[in-house]
């Protein structure tokens, strides 16, 4: 009996310490701030199936019906929350500290025009804003997936819209052809259809930002005034919550065009597109995802076409999240908007004026492209690095920007070295790849690895053509795929953690982990040339001086690079650095093609 007592408390006091460590590890997570990350950003669909009773998400029928088809690359394919729980040894292994997931609330299961069908598998035609998507599991699978990163110490961001929802209002004037954009100079609240025709909207002073009043939103009450609106029988009450459900909460005008007015008002090819400039909007979209925060703890939001919706929006709903956090206990929770532009000046405007505390860096993953894929001067880069200034807080905000080198909607790093780089050899490939992630994983800005980028994955282009399998793959145009650094392919599982790309990010993530000055410290670009080849920038933190070297020529080269005249000492974090400075404030640097190295200052003896 004693034994068996002894065995018990045993094992409580296992159990015990074993809740100790998960809690050690929330609160190290909790303690990091965004430029402290790096974040692993995956499509729940395409990386595990854990659970394949749930690949049709309770729907019965063929892929139209039920959205599965695993051979088609617009189709679901089986990828669930369990199994991304189950696969978190993989992510972490890599040095992922946190993971960005791709929406998974509930979307419409299929859209598009007779013959032009796809599926939601990406989440971002949602119908319940409030609901977890059947195909990807549960509430609960969910809440055992944030609780089981927490445990660990990962972060859990979740993909959210605002812009739109799923295609379900229609037109009656383009019953078969996509609508075109229809102004508001044309086609005015005021009337219906168009200038000349009869009052609507009596007293409704329009949507700019002095009339967004719940008062002024009160004398909105008929959405034709661009186009007659209607819901088919069968989908008018899809959307939850069911506010979403009336046509008088959306802008109705037709198709974007990505320009002028429409960038804000049009339909994203028929999505509908959300009015949210109505303060019943705003405070409809506040309480829908405060909801998630509330609940799961979610530790931030990446909130998807962040362009396309006006300022007032923004400037009422970033405030609003960072309290529901705070009122939540979550520290440094971390909000991130898509403005897909590669010029900073245009990316900055939305930490000014629309009061995002980050964007995703398209400027640095454009400045990455022409640098290391395309072999441009590494003076872009400095071109680059000079523009921080721009952002609300200059190099205080870039150094929260989320950073990348490719993604799911404009195509992997892979494609473009193989696109760019026609007979490019099997090791440049490689050598390339590693020296675009040691770019990503060492300047400023918190680095975002695009999954299945680390196994090598190249895709054929953009959107679906990037969204490849991590688990066997059926879709025959990603498995006829060059990857880079093996001879697999997407027909086989992909989570080998001896491949040479994940085996060089996990050794380039804890040369980051462990180095403040390469999360935290301010960047000096060094050295840049109008030619592929010297690129050096030291980052600087509470005194530590670490300078980071990369080649981006083929031909090796030595060069002497500029230093603190204190950091008279170094050693190598990656690669072979001098020992000392060759005379106060100068230190030789030798390095191979398509190369790198990290050296760190120490003080002396």
């Amino acid at each position: 009996m004693w034994r068996m007592a002894l065995a018990a408390a045993s094992a409580l006091a296992l159990l015990a310490d074993d809740a100790a460590a998960q809690e050690s590890q929330r609160r190290l997570g909790m303690d990091r701030l965004p430029q402290d990350e790096v974040v692993y950003f995956v499509l729940p669909d395409r990386f595990e199936n854990g659970n394949p009773r749930n690949d049709r998400g309770g729907l019965r029928g063929g892929r139209l019906r039920t959205g599965f088809d695993p051979a088609h690359k617009g189709f679901y394919h089986g990828g669930d929350l369990a199994g991304l729980t189950r696969r978190l040894d993989y992510i972490q292994g890599l040095g992922a500290t946190a993971i960005w997931l791709a929406p998974v609330y509930e979307n419409k299961p299929v859209q598009g025009a007779p013959g032009e069908e796809s599926a939601g598998y990406h989440g971002y035609w949602i119908t319940d804003f409030t609901n977890i998507d059947p195909h990807f599991g549960t509430r609960a699978e969910f809440r055992a997936f944030v609780d089981a990163a927490h445990a660990r110490g990962m972060r859990v961001y979740m993909d959210i819209i605002t812009n739109h929802t799923a295609d379900v209002i229609q037109y009656q004037d383009c019953p078969i052809q996509a609508c075109a954009f229809r102004s508001r100079a044309d086609y005015p609240y005021a009337r219906r259809g168009g200038v000349d025709g009869p009052i609507i909207n009596e007293g409704f002073n329009g949507d700019s930002a002095g009339y967004q009043t719940a008062e002024n939103f009160a004398r909105l009450t008929n959405p034709n005034f661009a186009y007659e609106t209607y819901i088919r029988r069968g989908e008018r009450n899809v959307k939850t919550p069911a506010w979403l459900n009336d046509p008088i909460y959306y802008h109705n005008r037709g198709n974007t065009t990505f320009r002028g007015e429409s960038s804000q008002l049009g339909d994203f090819v028929g999505l509908d597109d959300l009015f949210t400039e109505h303060p019943r909007v705003v405070a409809g979209m506040i309480e829908i995802y405060g909801a998630w925060i509330d609940e799961f703890g979610v530790d931030g939001f990446r909130i998807d076409t962040a362009r396309h919706v006006n300022p007032q929006f923004w400037q009422a709903f970033v405030p609003a999240m960072l309290a529901r956090a705070r009122a939540r206990g979550i520290e440094n929770f971390y909000i991130f908007g898509e403005v897909f532009d590669p010029d900073p000046g245009r990316l900055a405007r939305f930490t000014r004026v629309d009061g995002f505390p980050a964007v995703l860096d398209f400027a640095f993953q454009s400045a990455a492209y022409d640098a290391i894929v395309r072999g441009t001067g590494t003076d872009r880069l400095n071109t680059l690095y000079e523009s921080d200034v721009v952002y609300q807080q200059g190099p205080d905000t870039a150094i929260q920007l989320p950073i990348f080198l490719g993604n799911h909607d404009m195509g992997r790093f892979g494609h473009f070295l193989i696109r760019e780089n026609p007979g490019i050899s099997d090791d440049e490939l490689l050598r390339r790849s590693i020296l675009g992630h040691a770019l990503m994983m060492f300047s400023r800005g918190a680095p975002v690895i695009y999954y299945g980028d680390e196994q090598g994955f190249t895709g054929d282009g953009n959107d679906q053509d990037a969204r490849e399998d991590m688990f066997p793959s059926q879709v025959a145009s990603y498995n006829d795929n060059r990857l880079v650094g093996t001879n697999a392919t997407t027909a086989e599982s992909n989570f080998d953690p001896n491949h040479p790309l994940y085996r060089a990010i996990a050794e380039m993530a804890g040369v980051r982990a462990a180095q403040p000055s390469l999360r935290r410290g301010r960047q000096v670009v060094r050295n840049y040339v109008e030619t592929p080849g010297l690129f050096a920038f030291s980052r600087i933190h509470e005194g530590v001086e670490i300078l980071v070297v990369l080649n981006t020529g083929r031909e090796p080269l030595r060069a002497n690079v500029e230093v603190e005249p204190t950091s008279l000492n170094w050693r190598a974090l990656h690669g072979r650095c001098s020992p000392r400075a060759g005379a106060p404030g100068s230190v030789a640097v030798e390095l191979a093609g398509l190369d790198y190295l990290v050296c760190i200052a120490e003080p002396a003896p």
